[in-house]
């Protein structure tokens, strides 16, 4: 899926909340992706890079795929289609959620 073009819907925009852990704020926005199913069961997760507003939905391409190694979802990254991300800031920009988990990043 790296490098394929995706819309996220967006159900955690910037700014908000974790449903069932209030100590995590979202720092970007993250959604899902309709119609593909992840590993868990339900659609896939997806974060979303370099836009600084909150979102409702966004089309943009898959940069990176984070494998929890812990758990049996992956997490997709999206940008812009000419966003250049390095390993670094996109483990910096997930790490209030991911740093809960022991991961691998496929960029």
């Amino acid at each position: 899926m790296l490098g394929k073009t995706v819309t996220v819907i967006v159900d955690r925009p910037l700014g908000s909340v974790h449903p069932h852990h209030k100590n995590i704020v979202y720092p970007i926005n993250y959604g899902y992706i309709s119609d593909i199913i992840a590993p868990d069961g339900e659609e896939q997760d997806a974060y979303i890079l370099g836009v600084d507003t909150p979102l409702k939905s966004f089309t943009g391409k898959v940069i990176a795929i984070i494998h929890r190694k812990n758990d049996v979802e992956n997490k997709w990254v999206v940008a812009h289609e000419n966003a250049n991300f390095t390993e670094k800031e996109i483990l910096e920009a997930v790490y209030f959620q991911e740093h809960f988990f022991d991961i691998d990043i496929d960029i």
